[in-house]
């Protein structure tokens, strides 16, 4: 009966329509993220809680972008930067992906591996193992359907964020004051928090990920026909709500996950917190045992929705730039290479773990590599979504120009003042 009603919810139109947006949105809140954010609130209070109102309307229209471009030209980003661009930017792009993303999964994989010891007991670096092997499995013997819709169940672990808000003493007046009249000295601390926030809210994979996923929706309809038409402005149409409703689900936790910190560890006088699992061990005398519980277990379920959402991406670029087969669709015999990518992104985080590089430290600093190396793929996607050959009738209209310019510019402001102030 629990599978039934599991298979008729999962088949609801309204949840049929939402796909790569959500999943793209919810990866967006991985453990890495919760680390940077949990950073966020407990050295600045309330007083960062304003960036998520910075980066909903700029994650959302970049990521509208990238999967505009999936789903006009049935290519993932990687193929369509091979079309337009030189050999030296597309292998330089997915080169810094590629490294970024298994950086990401070391760190990822580490920070579940630490939830569960601190749920159960054990070693850290024995789940990390377990972890790891179960992320890679997944991909490989689930068919894609049945893959992005567990994907789908994955994002409520996000809503462990929203409940432990509800478990803490808030003084909203201060949530207010701090969410649109914040206290800040920007100096060299300030902007480098602001940049990770950047960083791993607009985060290179994504892009990648979501025009993957919207290429693969296309084949998993049968035809894997480029839409044109009336058909392609329906799947504008399921974009632009997909996104909006994916990233403004991911901001809204990202928010919640600052309040908390800034309501708990900066209130308390804790305001050096490194890691996510810091911050849920952190929790557990201010908030109390259920608090620290919801916070962990939302690590793990993070972790098993962004770990394969992060390999993939890498899988995506690599076997798109070599023109080799591709794709959570087809069968391991089909995709050697793809799988191959899959396995060497997951398991090389997996082996970093046991290495002296300490993935978990370079938390806050992988959300600033991802800011720096955003800019210029922002940059690209900009002009290819600007290109009739590229995009047909459906280039990126003028608002969607603004939007984006804007974002990639601040970006690169971010990255410079960082810089600037090192």
């Amino acid at each position: 009966m629990i599978q039934q009603l599991t298979r008729s919810v999962a088949e609801h139109p309204a949840v049929k329509h939402l796909g790569p947006g959500l999943i793209t949105g919810a990866a967006d809140d991985d453990p890495s993220g919760i680390a940077t954010y949990s950073q966020a609130g407990a050295l600045f209070g309330f007083n960062m809680l304003w960036t998520m109102l910075i980066t909903f309307p700029l994650m959302t229209t970049m990521q509208m972008i990238s999967a505009r471009l999936g789903c006009l030209t049935g290519r993932g980003l990687a193929a369509n930067i091979k079309t337009s661009f030189p050999g030296w930017v597309l292998y330089g792009v997915v080169a810094l992906l590629m490294i970024a993303n298994t950086v990401n999964i070391a760190a990822d994989i580490a920070a579940m591996g630490e939830a569960m010891h601190l749920i159960a007991g054990g070693s850290p670096h024995f789940y990390s193992i377990g972890f790891g092997l179960l992320c890679l499995a997944l991909q490989v013997f689930l068919s894609y359907q049945t893959y992005v819709r567990y994907l789908k169940w994955l994002t409520l672990a996000l809503l462990s964020y929203v409940a432990v808000v509800f478990t803490v003493n808030v003084e909203w007046s201060s949530v207010i004051r701090g969410t649109f009249l914040p206290h800040l000295e920007f100096n060299s601390d300030t902007i480098t928090i602001i940049v990770a926030v950047l960083g791993t809210t607009i985060s290179p994979y994504l892009f990648f990920w979501q025009a993957a996923q919207e290429m693969e929706d296309l084949r998993s309809n049968g035809t894997g026909a480029k839409p044109t038409g009336d058909d392609a402005r329906r799947h504008l149409t399921r974009i632009r709500w997909d996104s909006v409703i994916g990233m403004g689900f991911s901001n809204l936790v990202a928010f919640f996950i600052i309040l908390s910190a800034a309501a708990t560890l900066h209130t308390a006088g804790i305001t050096k917190i490194e890691t996510s699992a810091q911050a849920a061990e952190a929790l557990r005398p201010l908030a109390g045992h259920f608090a620290f519980l919801l916070f962990s277990c939302g690590i793990i379920g993070t972790g098993l929705l962004a770990v394969p959402v992060l390999a993939g991406s890498a899988a995506y670029a690599v076997t798109e730039t070599m023109e080799w087969k591709s794709g959570l669709d087809k069968k391991l015999h089909e995709a050697k290479e793809f799988y191959a990518i899959v396995a060497i992104a997951t398991l090389g985080g997996v082996v970093l773990n046991f290495t002296p590089v300490d993935p978990i430290k370079a938390l806050l600093w992988s959300a600033v590599v991802n800011c720096v190396i955003a800019v210029p793929i922002m940059v690209v996607m900009m002009l290819l979504g600007a290109q009739p050959k590229i995009m047909g009738h459906f280039v990126i209209g003028r608002r969607m120009r603004v939007i984006g310019w804007l974002a990639t510019t601040l970006m690169a402001l971010a990255v410079v003042a960082m810089l600037w102030t090192l």
